[in-house]
């Protein structure tokens, strides 16, 4: 494979298991992170083991004017991206109105306008060329009406699973496809950075490598949706939650993402 896949949030989890992937398969990357020694170490790594390129861009994409500036310097380097991974992201667990306001806006800026800016500005290099493929991370809450507990992060994964499904669709008659990789809870770094480890939903997190494989290989596909590191059990009662009364399914959400004694 000689395409190459910029990829955010590359210096752990899923997003470092991605880049494993991409390698492997002969693919050359940009690799974004805020990290720049997990970055440098994790360049080192596949560039000998694939014998491939590797551009480490640090930074930190909940800031203004950072994908724009990720998309200038991938076209001053005369990279051309095939494969777009927005991968990173960030949640948190609490109260809304009892949480960082400034934790929970650098969550929009990265959850949410990080990610339609890269897509924006890559995506006109992919229709100029009638070809590329989009891989947004989103999360199985998305299919849930709303998070108690996780407002922000619960309602950001809604916004990036419609946003994906809509541009997918507006690029039907084209050679681009757009997925949606909706994870449940993953054993990464996440799960101690939001707040959620030790909490019910996160008592039996998937593998990162396989959510990853599931996901890059629903890209390759040109899949619309991907369901990935949920058992089929947690499968059936996400298809019933349209149907079920929503202060009921609210109230039970609250519970799972509250502390187990």
């Amino acid at each position: 494979m000689n395409k190459t896949a910029l990829i955010t949030g590359a210096s752990s989890g899923i997003g470092k298991e991605f880049a494993q992937i991409h390698a492997s398969k002969g693919g050359n990357l940009v690799i974004i992170a805020r990290n720049e020694n997990k970055l440098n170490e994790l360049k080192q790594e596949l560039e000998e083991n694939y014998k491939i390129k590797v551009l480490i861009i640090t930074k930190d994409l909940s800031l203004p004017n950072s994908a724009k500036e990720i998309y200038e310097k991938v076209k001053a380097e005369n990279i051309k991206v095939d494969f777009l991974i927005n991968n990173a992201g960030f949640g948190g667990v609490g109260m809304f109105s009892e949480r960082d306001i400034e934790q929970d806006v650098a969550m929009v800026n990265l959850n949410i306008n990080a990610l339609i800016s890269l897509t924006h500005y890559f995506l006109q290099d992919f229709i100029k060329n009638n070809s590329g493929k989009i891989l947004n991370v989103s999360s199985t809450v998305s299919l849930i009406p709303a998070g108690p507990m996780q407002a922000v992060y619960f309602a950001s994964k809604s916004f990036v699973t419609s946003f994906s499904n809509a541009i997918a669709e507006e690029l039907s008659d084209t050679n681009i496809t757009v997925t949606n990789l909706m994870p449940g809870a993953t054993k990464t770094a996440f799960g101690e950075s939001s707040g959620m480890k030790g909490t019910d939903i996160y008592k039996n997190p998937a593998n990162a490598k396989k959510v990853a494989e599931q996901g890059y290989n629903g890209m390759i596909k040109g899949e619309l949706d991907v369901i990935a590191g949920v058992s089929m059990k947690d499968k059936i009662s996400l298809k019933l939650m349209p149907i079920l009364p929503k202060k009921l399914v609210l109230k039970q959400i609250k519970k799972l993402q509250q502390k187990s004694e």
